[in-house]
């Protein structure tokens, strides 16, 4: 869908080359800069070929040098977009920030990856997913009464508010650039998408859905919004939030008549209601509970791990993950024509940089970006 976009990727960490990745999947012809050798976070060298780089040429070049940047600055001149994830200020006293490389190429779309955006006192500051949706609000929720919140890693934060963002913002800036001839800078800020994200819950609040107080709304606090712990010490979900689907659950558990649940929306009894349906629940197995509830409408689903997962029937017709290697990876989406897409390979590092650098020699940058 996105053939013939050209993306310069300056590596980093974090969403920044799951955004790259994400436009590689769905077509985007993606070149990676990367370090001849970096460290990941846990302070032990990076393997030489990264997972998130699926799809992608890989190219090793010195930032700091007159070289590199000029390897960069080739590179854009017949890309469509680039894409960095540093600090504010650091590709600039690189010399490759937004003003040098519009100058090179006035209709590129100059995409910016961070935590709390480019301005802002915060902005200069170190964080992490947590931290950006933690200020955001969005973090707020993400728990029960009595216990400290929790996100899924990364989800929220560096996919949900930063990745998925950034691709959007640099795919407008295209079709601006092509109908105007103008390029844009994309300031991609997790703090602000994160924000943004909340805008459902926002309507949920109006409706008296969400409160202010932790654990005394919907998704934290109701019986039929939950997660609960089964005998096995596996978990499931159940969001039987709707009127027919919260008698379809009673019915299935046998608490039809009970009292106790005549009024879902008395939250009052809500701790009392969820009580009962935790003990329950921790009475059986979880494969009980599959076997009675999955597949109908009163809206359930394991809890699995990802290696779970990638067996679950749903998902192996589907086509939805694949192994290779020991390391689980997740199909492109969204499809089109219902058809899955084959990821790309994994290059190693820098296994394109002969081949790029000869085509840039040669006067012929379009041969750099096929592979």
């Amino acid at each position: 869908m996105l053939s013939g976009i050209k993306v310069v990727e300056i590596c980093g960490i974090g969403p920044g080359p799951f955004c790259a990745m994400h436009l590689a999947d769905l077509g985007a012809e993606v070149i990676a800069v990367e370090r001849a050798a970096s460290m990941s976070i846990t302070g032990e060298a990076n393997t030489p070929s990264n997972p998130m780089n699926r799809g992608k040429r890989s190219v090793v070049a010195d930032l700091k040098t007159a070289e590199g940047r000029e390897t960069v600055l080739q590179l854009i001149e017949g890309a469509d977009a680039l894409i960095e994830g540093m600090r504010p200020g650091v590709m600039e006293r690189l010399g490759l920030g937004p003003q040098v490389c519009l100058a090179r190429n006035p209709k590129l779309v100059y995409g910016r990856m961070t935590g709390w955006g480019q301005s802002g006192p915060m902005a200069h500051a170190a964080g992490h997913d947590n931290n950006y949706i933690a200020l955001s609000g969005a973090l707020y929720h993400s728990g029960t009464a009595g216990e400290a919140p929790s996100s899924p890693i990364t989800l929220i934060g560096d996919i949900g508010g930063g990745a998925l963002y950034l691709a959007v913002g640099i795919l407008s800036g295209i079709l601006n650039a092509r109908a105007t001839g103008q390029g844009t800078v994309v300031d991609a800020a997790i703090v602000d998408g994160s924000a943004h994200m909340m805008q459902l819950m926002q309507s949920l609040a109006r409706g008296g859905l969400i409160g202010e107080e932790r654990g005394k709304s919907v998704h934290d606090g109701s019986h039929f919004y939950a997660t609960y712990r089964c005998a096995d010490d596996h978990y499931v979900t159940v969001g039987s939030m709707e009127p027919q689907f919260h008698a379809l659950l009673l019915h299935k558990l046998g608490l039809e008549d009970d009292p106790r649940f005549a009024k879902q929306w008395d939250k009052q009894r809500w701790p009392q209601m969820r009580a009962h349906l935790a003990e329950i629940f921790a009475s059986q197995p979880r494969a009980h509970w599959c076997e009675l509830l999955e597949g109908t409408d009163v809206c359930f689903a394991p809890v699995l791990s990802p290696r779970e997962a990638v067996s679950h029937p749903h998902l192996v017709e589907r086509g939805v993950y694949t192994e290779r290697d020991g390391v689980i990876s997740a199909a492109p989406a969204p499809r089109f024509d219902g058809k899955v897409v084959e990821p790309g390979p994994i290059p190693r590092r820098g296994e394109d940089t002969e081949a790029v650098m000869a085509a840039l020699n040669a006067g012929d940058p379009a041969s750099a970006w096929r592979s």
